[in-house]
């Protein structure tokens, strides 16, 4: 197993790629650490780590707060002494071009996918650091990769985390700290199935995400959670400030 008695950070991790994610470190042997402020859903992915026999502690933590952040960390720390692995996969989305949105959604934005992303890459570096090695992987999006339509405050937000990724994998090489990024495309999540499902016609609005990518169908929170454990590995240990993207070929276009 690739992270046997290894410390995983998991932000998000509550549901869909968060969640497939914690659990497939879990699978590999870490010990984890579920962020996420719906303390319920959190629970029950734990109970499911618990279930693979790995250690798991819950963090019902708002990851655009400092102050939550910094003490989420702490814990971390208490309970295991290292942290091995962060994975920032937190974020929300919300529609709207420029006109339509409101500076509040903007901040609002902003503050969960990109701070956030940035205050746990802080305080995390400063525990892996006296350690001299870890890797962050920051879970960006095709958003961040191309401009899409009807979605600037997310898509700069992902930008913004891919531009994060690059800036963090310079500063902190010389650390021993790896960063690197995952951009995955539309993937089978609830929050997409949600959005899917209030469309006037939900087959039509599936159809609509699965033909604009060469593979011709939607990915899996299992394949980008496969792509995240991959980039955290020492089997990768030369690639810093990496971007993967993980979109059935939606930015080959």
């Amino acid at each position: 197993m690739r992270y046997q008695d290894k410390v995983a950070i998991v932000t998000g991790a509550a549901s869909g790629i968060g969640e497939a994610t914690a659990i497939s470190f879990a699978r590999e042997g870490a010990a984890v650490t579920i962020v996420d402020i719906n303390r319920k859903l959190a629970e029950e992915v734990a109970e499911k780590i618990r279930a693979l026999g790995r250690e798991v502690l819950v963090s019902p933590t708002n990851v655009a707060r400092e102050a939550e952040v910094k003490n989420m960390v702490d814990s971390v720390m208490a309970r295991w002494g290292r942290i091995d692995v962060l994975v920032n996969n937190a974020g929300i989305y919300v529609q709207g071009d420029v006109l339509q949105t409101s500076l509040e959604m903007w901040e609002k934005i902003m503050a969960v996918n990109l701070t956030g992303a940035f205050l746990c890459t802080k305080f995390t570096a400063e525990a892996m650091e006296k350690r001299k090695e870890g890797v962050i992987i920051n879970v960006a999006s095709e958003a961040g990769l191309v401009g899409i339509k009807g979605q600037v405050v997310y898509n700069v937000s992902k930008g913004g985390m891919i531009e994060l990724t690059r800036s963090c994998a310079v500063d902190l090489a010389e650390k021993g700290i790896r960063v690197n990024c995952v951009c995955p495309g539309t993937t089978e999540t609830p929050l997409v199935r949600e959005a899917v499902n209030r469309a006037a016609n939900p087959a039509e609005a599936r159809r609509k995400l699965e033909e604009v990518r060469p593979l011709n169908r939607l990915g899996t929170p299992e394949e980008i959670a496969a792509a995240v454990v991959f980039m955290a590995s020492d089997e990768v240990r030369y690639a810093t400030g990496a971007i993967l993207s993980v979109d059935g070929g939606y930015t080959t276009q």
